[in-house]
């Protein structure tokens, strides 16, 4: 039985004045899958990733997220996806507990349904022994954390993460590395990871796509990257490596 597709863009482009952000991008995802979207800083992931989640309408070009258009649908589509934004926003006077509540109550889930799931999403981030704190003394590491209990909390079929270990020291990094596989293992839930760290997508991913200068130089598993430019013999090779050889092209 064939894997469905979740999300598809066709020539998918965005123009800011005469600045193009996003060039004709093609591409599509399977459900259940993790893919990353790699490249530097202003190489049109964010862009991307607002144009998915229907918070940016595309200069041209079709996108389709759950069978639906983002921009036509965007109440159906927002209750099928959940997003990690690159800077949470949290009220700070509330503790971990109350801000989970919040969120259910938002999504109006029922209030046995709510309590269980903000216990087990607790528990799932490691943040059940932090529920008494205010976020406001929380780490970048636990408000991270936090907001993939967010995710938890609404069951989204389709997750965007807008580099989630940004600004983490190498033990949270690797905290979130796990925490975003077990997610994504146990609820099979599709991620889509915006990165410019690569070896952490290489760590995390199912399937990469680069980035470079709005356009998607290069899509697949990495093996297959990897042959394609570092050679079918190489034993040994890195995300990086791949990487430079695209990025030196452009």
């Amino acid at each position: 039985m064939e894997t469905k597709t979740v999300i598809e863009t066709e020539e998918l482009t965005k123009i800011y004045n005469t600045q193009v952000a996003v060039d004709h991008l093609s591409f599509s995802v399977k459900q259940g899958e993790i893919f990353g979207f790699l490249g530097p800083n202003g190489a049109g992931k964010t862009t991307t990733l607002l144009m998915l989640l229907g918070l940016t309408e595309p200069s041209s070009g079709k996108v389709r997220v759950m069978d639906l258009e983002p921009v036509r649908n965007p109440i159906e589509v927002k209750r099928m996806i959940g997003y990690l934004p690159e800077n949470m926003g949290f009220y700070r006077d509330l503790n971990a507990r109350q801000m989970l509540k919040f969120v259910a109550d938002l999504n109006r889930l029922p209030m046995a349904v709510a309590g269980e799931r903000i216990e087990d999403a607790l528990k799932e981030v490691g943040l059940t022994e932090e529920t008494d704190k205010k976020i406001g003394v929380y780490s970048r590491g636990m408000r991270q954390r936090l907001g993939i209990a967010e995710l938890l909390i609404k069951d989204p079929e389709i997750a965007f993460l807008d580099e989630p270990t940004l600004g983490l020291d190498p033990a949270a990094t690797n905290r979130m590395i796990e925490l975003i596989q077990n997610v994504s293992g146990e609820k099979k839930m599709t991620i889509i990871l915006s990165s410019h760290f690569l070896h952490q997508a290489q760590k995390i991913c199912n399937r990469i796509g680069i980035m470079i200068k709005g356009q998607m130089v290069a899509q697949g598993p990495m093996d297959r990257l990897a042959e394609e430019k570092l050679g079918i013999g190489a034993k040994e090779y890195t995300l990086e490596e791949v990487y430079m050889k695209y990025f030196m092209e452009e």
